[in-house]
């Protein structure tokens, strides 16, 4: 039954996508699961953070730069699409860029949610996946805004009544927030550990508060991690190539120390089993 599902990703910016359970994307979409992606905002105000990568014109293009690097790490992790949700990246709370009114967390909650709507009915997804409200200490206002759609989108898309110019009604039947349990944290962690390396998961890491309660899923899928590496690597402005965090382990020694990707089921109009191991459980 794998080819007759779908799985739809709301994410924030470009890069977050293979960030945040790529990795599974990957899994699925190797198993004939029709995927496809909602990236909220074109990503203008992330830092360049890879230094081969800061140069003129790539700042002076970076919005068309960085829907490129969408498009390469979508390709690599099997997405069958790639919607726009149309709005401009909010940068952080009181920045400059963050009163515009073009920006994500500016946008009437309504027109958003409509927009999302339209994309999950054109799309048809059995399973969404997006995030929850509890941001930790990030709090970026686009992460905020992408839960704050996605639960309203989620329940409108199936309403007759609502929307009612976004297309035949769809109800998908489980959505998921994605997440990065503190056992993830402290397990890589001592991995760099007992490898003698340096951890980049300092005590701002390892002192967050912890969700491990919430999580009800866990997806094992370290045989793909290689493909979330290469997704990342795909994002050329945002990633450095060399970076500890995000490459300091190897896609084998990573597999060695956590095999899962996790995931909080937040919906759920079907009955399932907890804890899931299959995003997909109880459908079909």
């Amino acid at each position: 039954m794998t080819g007759d599902l779908r799985l739809l990703t709301v994410h924030a910016h470009p890069d977050d996508e293979a960030s945040k359970g790529s990795a599974t994307v990957a899994m699925y979409a190797d198993q004939g699961v029709v995927a496809s992606l909602v990236c909220c905002t074109g990503g203008e105000e992330g830092d360049i953070l890879n230094p081969a990568m800061d140069r003129p014109e790539v700042r002076r293009n970076l919005e068309r730069v960085r829907r490129e690097e969408l498009a390469e790490a979508a390709d690599v992790l099997g997405y069958r699409r790639v919607h726009w949700l149309g709005y401009r990246d909010s940068g952080m709370a009181d920045s400059g860029a963050n009163a515009d009114a073009r920006c994500f967390a500016q946008a009437p909650l309504e027109d958003a949610v409509g927009r999302l709507v339209s994309i999950i009915r054109a799309e048809r997804p059995h399973v969404v996946v997006t995030y929850g409200d509890d941001q930790q200490s990030y709090g970026h206002p686009d992460h905020l805004r992408v839960a704050e759609i996605s639960g309203p989108a989620f329940d409108a898309a199936g309403d007759a009544d609502a929307f009612s110019d976004a297309g035949e009604p769809w109800q998908p039947l489980k959505m998921y927030y994605v997440t990065w349990s503190s056992n993830r944290v402290s397990a890589l962690h001592a991995k760099f550990a007992e490898l003698g390396l340096e951890s980049p998961y300092d005590e701002r890491w390892l002192s967050r508060p912890s969700n491990d309660d919430a999580i009800t899923t866990r997806i094992g899928c370290a045989e793909y991690f290689d493909r979330r590496s290469k997704a990342l690597r795909a994002h050329r402005t945002q990633v450095d190539p060399d970076s500890k965090f995000w490459f300091g382990l190897s896609d084998h020694h990573m597999a060695e120390a956590y095999p899962w990707e996790e995931y909080t089921l937040a919906r759920s109009l079907v009955n399932t089993d907890l804890p899931e191991s299959d995003l997909f459980a109880g459908v079909g």
